[in-house]
């Protein structure tokens, strides 16, 4: 019997590649256009269409979190051939989600399930989901791992640029940045997560200027590029972001350095942009 299963979900935005090599379980949010439901699992609807219908739709989609069922097979499945479950996911404040995976643990009274609001999203989430299935797979107890996750949650900053506020704003994920009004057309914010939400870190009045921001606050927080522990995600700016993830590695030559794309869930509520998350080992 294997020792402990790691579940996440779909907002984490790690590569098939990347669930696949550490057996992690995901668990898909959906993502609504009308009245035509897609599961975001990359293959009912690809990043790439996803974003074109995103452009050309005069109304935004909206999503929806997994069911308590959704998690209550999942984690009866793992069960099997699992002593335990930790299961991390979107924040709480993002989503619903958790409220899901709770309910889920609760009908199965008496199995070991943690349950962890990440109180991130996206390629952060990814960061330690990744940390925490290469611990599994090492062997490491369930404390162990646990620890861990709460270690790097601490010290996790995530830093986004949106290419305007709309969607944030339609969306109702602006969380604690609310104070940014959409007159302001010339401001390009650099935002951040705090608390499990949304919040202003920096206005700056161009786009290059932002990008220039938020390399040099990773310089700020960073002691020692060789334990640097960072993801590069863009949503639907491929050019804008593998030049960003280029920036990185000449400034700092991290330890490792991930770069992927945003979601179809995340980039619904935040349109085009480019991010990073990361940490100091």
């Amino acid at each position: 019997m294997g020792n402990i299963a790691i579940v996440t979900d779909s907002t984490a935005d790690l590569a098939d590649e990347q669930y696949k090599k550490y057996n992690i379980t995901v668990v898909p949010l959906s993502v609504i256009f009308g009245e035509d439901v897609y599961t975001d699992d990359g293959i009912a609807l690809a990043r790439e269409e996803f974003y074109q219908k995103l452009k050309d739709a005069k109304k935004l989609p909206t999503t929806a979190q997994p069911t308590p069922e959704d998690f209550k097979k999942a984690y009866e499945k793992l069960l099997g051939d699992h002593q335990s479950i930790v299961s991390i996911h979107i924040s709480r404040k993002m989503s619903g989600t958790m409220d899901s995976a709770e309910t889920a643990k609760k009908v199965l009274s008496g199995s070991d399930i943690e349950v962890i609001d990440s109180e991130m999203t996206t390629m952060a989430l990814g960061l330690l989901i990744l940390k925490a299935a290469e611990m599994a797979a090492e062997g490491k107890s369930k404390e162990e791992i646990l620890n861990t996750v709460q270690d790097i949650k601490s010290k996790t900053t995530t830093l986004f640029i949106p290419r305007s506020l709309e969607y944030l704003q339609k969306g109702g994920r602006i969380g604690r940045a609310k104070g940014l009004i959409a007159s302001l057309l010339e401001i390009k914010p650099l935002l951040t997560l705090s608390e499990g939400e949304v919040s202003q870190f920096k206005n700056t009045r161009r786009w290059s200027q932002a990008k220039t921001e938020m390399l040099e606050t990773i310089q700020g927080k960073v002691k020692d590029g060789s334990k640097l522990m960072i993801a590069v995600a863009d949503a639907d700016l491929k050019e804008e972001g593998d030049a960003f993830a280029e920036r990185v590695k000449e400034t700092f030559n991290p330890k490792f350095i991930m770069r992927t794309n945003i979601g179809c869930v995340v980039g619904t509520h935040l349109g085009p942009a480019i991010a990073v998350a990361f940490y100091e080992e």
